[in-house]
């Protein structure tokens, strides 16, 4: 048969090919003679399919043996593209208690990793120079009160001047004031828990000098913690706060559905993401900070759309896609290759734009080594 057609071929090619026309130098020639030979390839390619077609319509039929293969009915369904981001848990609550005014560390409450409530006395820091300054303070303080006491007195009986009753009475208001201001310094010596949680770490030990604001121990709150990304700019347009989002805890092999919460507002520009954040509850502390996660974005969705794997969809030497479905007549299953044109593709399926309908039996096993006719006896049908 491939004979025959090769000869009709090349008998139709040697009666219709015109004389070797002469190769013109100028481009307008060049374009009509480009033209012509386009027009003749053209009724040449019409000739051989349509010989193609008679000889194939007249040549006898030979019944090949059929092969087992397993189907699935096609049924329309939704087909999610989803964008996969790693990102990371980071806790919502992470703060360090430290003393304002500094000094000797004498008591320390904690050890890491011990459960501590917002007010509670963490350390003791010395202030012993602060009570000396009081004292000294307290004395004053003592003279100017006794002084006013006695210039009112006076002045009340209208003895003495006006002046003197007013530096006697400044007097006792500032050194009371300034016992307030230490009075205030002597509470801060005492460090208390900013926050509820967990000690995470411990920074200076019991007998160390602590600094003005510098940490003694940092407090981990667990029970709320986001899960942070770094989202390519390309992708931006396709995030919105709020919308839904799936989060995949791969060391835990868990899944959850939460809304985005904040998108950056800026664009990092070395290395072109923003920031996207995902607030959530964390009763159990089940998840940890700095625990890795995969953020599946859904960035395209289509309703009622034709999926098929795409291992089952073949592809010509000339890049036509197709498959093969299975039809019924006279209750003999036979092959039919069906063209088919794709679209859209995630996780090994791709959504098929035309060639095929709801309904349609497709062959899955079996359907590499067949031919379009081909007898088929199913082996498992859905």
């Amino acid at each position: 048969m491939k004979y025959l057609i090769f000869i009709f071929s090349m008998l139709l090619l040697a009666c219709s090919a015109p004389k070797e026309d002469k190769n013109p130098s100028d481009l307008a020639g060049k374009k009509a003679l480009l033209e012509t030979k386009m027009a003749e390839y053209k009724a040449l390619e019409t000739s051989i399919k349509t010989l193609k077609e008679e000889i194939a319509a007249l040549s006898p039929v030979n019944e090949k043996d059929p092969i087992q293969v397993s189907l699935d009915t096609i049924k329309k369904e939704k087909f999610v593209r989803y964008i996969d981001l790693q990102g990371s848990v980071a806790s919502e609550d992470l703060v360090n208690a430290a003393s304002d005014i500094g000094g000797r560390i004498l008591q320390l409450n904690v050890v890491e990793g011990q459960a501590v409530s917002k007010g509670q006395l963490i350390a003791r820091t010395d202030a012993e120079a602060v009570r000396t300054q009081r004292d000294e303070i307290v004395k004053a303080f003592d003279l100017a009160k006794d002084v006013f006491d006695r210039q009112k007195r006076l002045w009340d009986q209208n003895i003495g001047s006006e002046i003197q009753y007013l530096q006697a009475k400044n007097n006792k208001e500032r050194l009371e004031k300034s016992l307030l201001t230490l009075d205030a310094q002597l509470k801060k010596a005492n460090v208390y828990a900013p926050i509820s949680g967990v000690v995470d770490m411990v920074f200076l030990k019991q007998g160390e000098v602590a600094g003005p604001g510098v940490p003694i121990v940092q407090i981990l709150n667990t029970s709320r913690i986001k899960v942070v990304s770094d989202v390519p700019e390309t992708y931006l347009g396709k995030v919105k706060v709020g919308q839904k989002v799936d989060i995949l805890f791969p060391t835990l092999d868990k899944t959850v559905n939460r809304a985005v919460t904040m998108l950056g507002r800026t664009i990092d520009p070395s290395n072109r993401t923003f920031k996207l954040e995902i607030k959530m509850d964390n009763p159990k502390n089940e998840l940890k900070p700095n625990l890795l996660s995969v953020i599946k974005i859904s960035d395209y969705v289509l309703n009622d759309a034709v999926i098929l794997p795409l291992e089952i969809i073949q592809q010509e030497v000339t890049g036509q896609k197709y498959v093969y479905i299975a039809e019924n007549t006279n209750n003999s299953w036979k092959a039919k290759k069906v063209n088919v044109t794709t679209g859209e593709s995630t996780e090994g399926k791709t959504v098929i734009t035309s060639g095929l309908t709801a309904g349609d039996k497709i062959i899955l096993k079996g359907a590499r080594s067949m031919t379009n006719g081909q007898p088929i006896i199913l082996e498992n049908s859905k």
